[in-house]
């Protein structure tokens, strides 16, 4: 399993969101090419990084940061967050994105986003699906910054597409993002047991090695995190088996 250290960006700065809440944001005193530097440093060959902007109200407010980012060497740059048009992706990966991730245009534009999954590649899109587990046990799908109810399932969301059209599927759970809690293991579980052929990204509640390794048990590709990582609650020789390029001890 590979893990995927994450940057969230408002307004040009990292933050995190607790539970997806603007209105709970922890604003972290780095600038985002100073971090992209520490987790290549660890060895991580991926981030992961969503414009919150984008995210919230469709706007790329973070593209130029995001271009910046993806133009540091030696580092595979996933992007995502308001990701609602062929062109936003078309820039992204001009810009030097190696993967674009799809969030509520997944879930409300299936036939759209299977356009671009044949333009692009699957190779180059993936599906951000966050959902928040009801009173029923299930995953309901929420969109735009996790403030509106899709009223699908994720595996209704899912069946909207055709076998093989896509390959990679970034899954959060919205109650444990920023809350280092653990991770939904149920939920990747079932997720692995119904579709194993995909790459299942894991994020949310990631807290600390253990959690890495009971994600990696299930066989989810990666996992995504980011509170932990900046609050340095891993430390390196924990994060080394799933940081490809971590260099070996002298």
């Amino acid at each position: 399993m590979l893990l995927i250290p994450a940057i969230d960006l408002r307004a040009g700065r990292c933050v995190r969101l607790y539970q997806g809440d603007f209105e709970a944001e922890t604003h972290y005193p780095l600038e985002p090419l100073e971090l992209l530097a520490r987790y290549r440093a660890l060895g991580a060959s991926w981030v992961h990084v969503v414009d919150l902007d984008g995210a919230r109200v469709g706007t790329q407010g973070n593209r130029a940061v995001i271009a910046a980012l993806a133009a540091e060497p030696g580092i595979h740059l996933q992007a995502g967050g308001g990701v609602r048009s062929a062109t936003v992706i078309e820039n992204l990966l001009e810009a030097g994105v190696a993967r674009v991730i799809v969030g509520s245009a997944a879930v409300e534009q299936p036939e759209t986003v299977c356009g671009w999954l044949e333009r692009f590649g699957a190779e180059r899109i993936g599906l951000a699906l966050d959902v928040r587990i009801g009173a029923d046990g299930e995953p309901w799908v929420v969109t735009r910054g996790w403030r509106d109810s899709a009223a699908l399932t994720l595996w209704d969301a899912l069946e909207q597409y055709p076998a093989g059209a896509f390959n990679h599927v970034l899954c959060t759970d919205v109650a444990r993002d920023g809350a280092l809690t653990g991770p939904s293991l149920d939920l990747y579980r079932q997720a692995r047991a119904r579709y194993a052929r995909l790459a299942w990204q894991a994020s949310g509640g990631v807290r600390d090695a253990a959690d890495l390794h009971a994600l990696a048990a299930l066989g989810v590709s990666a996992a995504i995190s980011g509170k932990a990582l900046l609050e340095g609650r891993i430390s390196a020789q924990e994060l080394k088996p799933f940081l490809p390029d971590a260099s070996s001890p002298a």
